[in-house]
């Protein structure tokens, strides 16, 4: 295919971030604009990055910054309320042998290492800047952007996330929806002897969880039914949290007695999304968030995000022809992936709501690690 194609990626997170990597790779011209000034440089604790996520990354070529950066493990415990260790399971390397089964990091770092792939790519990355409008025709399309200029692209990529505008200019109609719970997230400093991640399920929350990020690092988070969000002041942040996480033992006490600045604790509800029959209209196509979010239960959501790039830059790089054909085969491979973990993921905080205490919870999250292995 020519070289000369243009693209404009909309969006600066995990997805945009890793297509605008891999299409430089090939040789296209790339434009990436980011809603924030800061390119998301400082917002969030951590992440739970698996197998299929990491392969990903070192497609990209940054897995040696991410271990580094991060903690590698490949076990998960389940304990009770008071600490005690009920389960140590074995997790399922579904990147590869070669790969730790997950990763804990810091998504500050994280995104760190990816914004400086990106720059060394030798992309235009303009931050602060929005897609005013989009202009279709049969050949590509005319963007006027939030600074009052104006570019012509061969495609547009929308991979500005969960509340994507990009996705409503163009007439996609679905939008997320809350699933009944949220999250309560908080870094912290890693208490002596937390190698892996333990969960706990019941007390006062659904899920008290922790993971490490790194050698002296970790982000812990408390998971309950979704409140009015306009009922917690930001101010009390840190002491709801601390409320919740004061009821676990374990690790907890010397984790909770570092939750004090509400500044520094994250408040989120947990949403669904997942666009059905196309992920494109003409030459503008959905990755990531705008296309499909799924409750962190198994911790899927960059990794899918991620998936989605590898799979449309290796579409697009291969085809001589930038059509429908070729946008469809992309919506029909990543849904067949995208929609059993974004089920699982919504079926797995049903359970929790619904009070259910017979469910099959090994079963499913074996089914959808074994899909998983697989290349996407």
């Amino acid at each position: 295919m020519s070289t000369s194609r243009t693209v404009l990626v909309v969006g600066g997170g995990a997805a945009g971030n890793a297509a605008t990597i891999l299409l430089r790779r090939a040789g296209l011209a790339v434009d990436l604009i980011e809603a924030r000034d800061d390119w998301n440089a400082t917002a969030g604790s951590g992440i739970t990055l698996q197998g299929n996520a990491l392969r990903v990354l070192r497609e990209l070529g940054v897995w040696e910054r991410v271990r580094a950066s991060g903690h590698g493990f490949d076990e998960v415990g389940i304990t009770a309320p008071d600490g005690t260790v009920l389960h140590v399971q074995r997790d399922i390397r579904i990147g590869g042998d070669d790969l730790p089964a997950t990763v804990g990091m810091q998504r500050p770092r994280l995104q760190g290492v990816l914004i400086d792939a990106v720059r060394a790519s030798g992309a235009s990355v303009r931050l602060g800047t929005t897609a005013e409008s989009l202009d279709q025709d049969a050949d590509g399309v005319s963007v006027r952007f939030s600074d009052g200029t104006e570019g012509r692209y061969d495609l547009v990529i929308a991979a500005d996330g969960l509340g994507s505008a990009t996705r409503a200019a163009i007439g996609v109609p679905d939008r997320p929806e809350p699933t009944g719970m949220a999250i309560w997230r908080v870094a912290a400093p890693r208490p002596a002897g937390v190698t892996r991640t333990d969960l706990t399920y019941g007390g006062p929350a659904y899920i008290a969880g922790y993971c490490p990020t790194g050698e002296d690092t970790i982000y812990a988070y408390v998971v309950e039914a979704n409140r009015d969000r306009a009922s917690i002041p930001p101010g009390t942040y840190a002491d709801e949290m601390r409320r919740l996480a004061s009821a676990y033992g374990g690790h907890w006490p010397e984790i909770t007695a570092h939750i004090t600045d509400p500044a520094k604790v994250n408040y989120t509800w947990f949403d669904r999304l997942l666009v059905e029959g196309s992920w494109h209209r003409g030459r503008v196509v959905l990755a990531g968030d705008a296309a499909h979010c799924c409750p962190p239960t198994l911790a899927q959501g960059a990794a899918l995000s991620l998936e989605d790039a590898w799979v449309l830059a290796q579409l697009l790089t291969a085809a001589d022809r930038w059509d429908d054909a070729l946008f469809r085969t992309y919506y029909e491979r990543r849904i067949a992936r995208v929609r059993p973990v974004v089920e699982a993921s919504v079926q797995i905080g049903q359970w929790q709501l619904d009070g259910v205490r017979d469910a099959d919870l090994p079963a499913l999250m074996g089914r959808t690690m074994a899909m998983l292995k697989e290349l996407p």
